[in-house]
């Protein structure tokens, strides 16, 4: 049968031309048809392959086209800090009276009062000082017992009272009266000291005696006087204020919430937008309150709090999520020690067992099992890293076979149980007293295991701390497990100065030496601070030599910080509260900005 090669033709309604020359029927079709129409056609004469190929080629030309811009707006912009979103911390221990006079012996309240007081000065992500109420590091006079301090114009009350020079008077006053309730140390820090009124803005702080480390005592949070004049000293405890406070920082009270039985359970603070320093770019902090560690823990692994406000180092492996935060390691100025009385102990006086003691404490064992590797070993009272003194000083490195030829050469010898001897019925007997408190419990039990090892008898008392404490005060104890605290700019006169030996003094080692004392007190005198430090390098090697304590280790605060918080630059910190110290920087959102 003959193949008839016009039907595509009729079947369209086209004359067929001749079959050897003029227009093909596809261009014919192709001509006659829009273009709208030519694209609905598409597919049709596509295979699957092409189309998924044309598909691919039309998104891939759609992205490019609308990621010019993009790339363009990220190219000239850069992300800066936005302000909004709410932050919630989780602290241990309930707020009562947040006053900068009160709270330093709470540290809910000492956390609150940092973020709602301001002082004088501060000290700075660093650990150093620097101003904040006051415009300028305090003009000193060349005696250098007068401090003339200016305040910021700036400056105003969460209320809008401008801060002034009556303030800061006030709040002295208030520190040094006792019927107000200030704990000692705060009341010892202006002792003796007058302050008086130049003008609205300027205060002059005299002093009896010079004192090179006074300014770091000027970090006390000012009162509002307008607000707090009319409280008398017997309802200074009692004032509302003290809960719903008014400061000059930079959060201000927002609200809180309270348990059946009265206890502060959350509490919030919203950005102070009239704050001098600027304001903070998170709106608000809330803050959700527990009655131990583990009961922290527990809110965070269930997710109630973004932030812990601390974690012991054994505890760091209990957070079930710990990719959630930043567990920010701070230096503090404190350190643990074990301090020796020797009138309390025959075998304590004699400097070969001291040292026989020293070089059978492995103190990298103790940080890497007690604090779970959080903190650093030292070897003197002058922490490294803090205090700008040379840190090439002698140390006492693990060497128990070391310790055992030392005892032996100083005529130790063992006894039928072990014990070492020396002559009748002096045995190498030691008790270490220490707090009740877990981590220095074990760090007991590692020392006793350790000086057992090389001939001693090790008890361990550990002791609550009402206890404690009058141990301490009657100096009972024959080895004191126990930790100080100083300041960035320390003074260890009232640990170290034999004058500090008994009553309240701090000398737990009751240690005596008339050379290191005059070191003491010319430093604490000494304005410049390089002479001050070529003292205290003097001072450090010369109780170093003397062995009255086993210097151990330096603990890390250690901070749980949401990853979620940018701008966080702290390293180094006096209190726990200062762990605020730049949270004026912090910030959760971003937005974009031309560069």
């Amino acid at each position: 049968m003959r193949k008839y090669d016009n039907q595509l033709e009729d079947f369209f309604g086209i004359k067929a031309g001749d079959p050897h020359g003029g227009e093909s029927i596809k261009d014919t079709i192709t001509r006659s048809l829009s273009w709208r129409s030519r694209l609905r056609l598409l597919p049709k004469v596509l295979s699957i392959r092409e189309r998924y190929a044309v598909l691919s080629l039309v998104i891939v030309a759609v992205l490019a086209i609308i990621s010019i811009p993009v790339t363009a707006y990220y190219h000239f912009t850069i992300a800066v800090p936005a302000d909004g979103g709410t932050l919630t911390e989780g602290i241990v221990g309930i707020p009562r009276l947040i006053n900068p006079l009160l709270a330093p012996t709470n540290d809910a309240d000492r956390d609150l009062a940092s973020l709602v007081y301001s002082g004088l000065y501060k000290y700075n992500d660093k650990g150093q000082l620097e101003p904040d109420l006051a415009k300028s590091m305090p003009e000193i006079t060349s005696d250098g017992l007068s401090y003339s301090i200016t305040i910021r114009d700036d400056a105003r009350w969460q209320d809008g009272v401008p801060v002034t020079a009556d303030d800061v008077i006030f709040t002295v006053q208030a520190a040094q009266n006792q019927d107000y309730g200030a704990p000692l140390n705060v009341r010892a820090a202006f002792a003796g000291i007058d302050v008086k009124a130049v003008s609205d803005h300027v205060v002059i702080f005299t002093l009896r005696n010079v004192y090179a480390q006074f300014p770091g005592n000027l970090t006390l949070g000012i009162m509002p006087k307008h607000l707090w004049e009319d409280v008398k000293p017997i309802n200074f405890l009692l004032s509302e204020l003290n809960l719903k406070p008014v400061g000059s920082g930079p959060y201000e009270f927002k609200s809180l919430t309270k348990d059946s039985a009265g206890n502060i359970i959350t509490y919030k603070l919203a950005a102070n937008p009239t704050f001098y320093g600027g304001r903070p770019h998170i709106d608000e902090l809330d803050f959700k309150f527990y009655n131990s560690e583990d009961d922290l823990i527990a809110a965070f692994n269930k997710n109630a709090i973004d932030n812990l406000s601390y974690i012991s180092g054994v505890n760091v492996g209990n957070l079930r999520f710990p990719g959630r935060v930043n567990l920010e390691q701070l230096k503090t100025p404190s350190y643990f020690a074990v301090f020796f009385n020797q009138t309390q102990s025959k075998a304590l006086s004699d400097k070969n067992v001291r040292l026989a003691l020293s070089l059978a404490t492995d103190r990298v064992s103790i940080i890497n099992t007690a604090l779970g590797g959080y903190g650093f070993l030292i070897n003197s009272p002058m922490l490294d890293g803090i205090l700008d003194i040379n840190p090439n000083v002698k140390s006492y490195d693990y060497d128990p076979d070391q310790a055992k030829a030392v005892l032996k050469a100083d005529g130790w010898t063992p006894d039928t149980d072990g014990v070492l001897m020396h002559g009748k019925g002096n045995r190498l007997e030691i008790s270490i007293t220490t707090s009740d408190w877990s981590e220095l419990g074990s760090v007991a039990q590692m020392l006793k295991t350790q000086w057992e090892a090389v001939g001693a008898e090790v008890t361990v008392q550990s002791l609550p701390i009402t206890s404690l404490q009058q141990a301490i005060s009657g100096r009972t104890y024959q080895s004191l497990l126990f930790g100080v605290v100083m300041t960035p700019d320390p003074d260890p006169f009232t640990i170290w100065d034999s004058s500090q030996r008994e009553g309240s003094g701090l000398n737990f080692a009751l240690y005596s030496n008339p050379t290191a004392d005059k070191l003491l007190e010319d430093a604490r005198t000494t304005l410049n601070p390089i002479d001050r430090a070529e003292k205290y390098n003097e001072f450090q090697n010369i109780v170093i030599d003397d062995i009255p304590a086993i210097f151990l280790y330096s603990p890390h605060y250690l901070y749980g910080l949401s990853r979620k918080v940018h701008g966080f630059n702290t390293t180094l910190i006096a209190t726990p509260s200062d762990r605020f110290a730049d949270v004026v920087q912090w910030y959760l959102n971003t937005k974009r900005q031309f560069k």
